[in-house]
């Protein structure tokens, strides 16, 4: 199997054995926006249903994974009511608790004809250029800044350099498990951890690591495309907490939430 082929992980029983592409940029470790993947796959086929909204997803990310070993997920309904469904899914590895997750279902049902108030936002348009996967280029990802006026985006995080407003459309091009498609809610349950380094980039890149991140879902995204619009970072003593609207190729879908610890240090992924 070509690197191009490969998938972020495969399957040793009830293992999940992660692939060297699974790596994050932070050391030798699974990134996180593989492991809220993993519980997010969890929790929707513990407790998935197609008359049931997947409302919210957190994800703790409790310490860090190591690249190097297997790990094992395993998800209940913690409660199910007649409008709620609550899943519970915890990350294994070594016979530790590495990283948890808490789902959250609610019944569909009639939508109030009278609108309440949002702030109004927009995204850039999509890229017309979709990229290629080739070596360990594993996600397509269009960096975007309000203060980049008309230039391209970027993919190399570059546009983010700034105190601007930043903007990102990703979509994740291999398997997360081999012999897998990539669902609708997986889809977003990864890109959800895009939300930390979003809102906590500023001109001299990021300086903050994502200790959870949650993401709430009025409907489910359309396509592979998943959009980020930062709106907040706020941050005091080494603790940050960011905003970002969700967007697919129709318009908002939700929200992303991230609380962060300084950390100096990120390196970009290669493209």
């Amino acid at each position: 199997m070509t690197i191009a082929d490969q998938a972020f992980f495969t399957h040793d029983g009830d293992a999940l054995i992660p692939t060297p592409i699974a790596r994050g940029p932070w050391g030798d470790t699974i990134s996180g926006m593989m492991v809220g993947g993993l519980l997010g796959r969890a929790v929707e086929q513990c407790g998935g249903d197609s008359d049931l909204q997947p409302a919210r997803l957190t994800v703790d990310l409790l310490r860090p994974v190591s690249i190097a070993a297997p790990v094992r997920v395993d998800a209940a309904v913690e409660r199910d009511g007649k409008r709620i469904r609550l899943v519970d899914a915890r990350m294994w590895q070594n016979d530790v608790v590495v990283a948890r997750a808490s789902g959250l279902y609610l019944r569909r049902g009639e939508q109030p004809t009278d609108a309440a108030w949002t702030l109004p936002i927009e995204m850039p348009p999509l890229p017309a250029e979709a990229q290629q996967p080739s070596g360990d280029f594993t996600m397509e990802m269009w960096a975007y800044s309000a203060n980049s006026g008309t230039t391209a985006p970027s993919t190399d995080l570059s546009e983010w350099r700034n105190g601007g407003q930043k903007y990102a459309w990703v979509r994740d091009m291999k398997a997360l498990v081999d012999g897998e498609p990539l669902t609708p809610f997986v889809r977003v349950a990864m890109a959800g951890d895009v939300t930390s380094s979003l809102t906590h980039f500023s001109a001299g890149g990021l300086n903050y690591i994502n200790a959870d991140y949650t993401v709430t879902l009025s409907r489910l995204p359309d396509g592979e495309h998943i959009g980020l619009a930062a709106l907040t970072h706020y941050s005091h003593a080494g603790v940050a907490t960011g905003t970002a609207t969700l967007f697919d190729h129709q318009g908002p879908i939700g929200t992303g939430v991230a609380t962060a610890l300084a950390n100096p240090g990120f390196r970009p992924p290669r493209r």
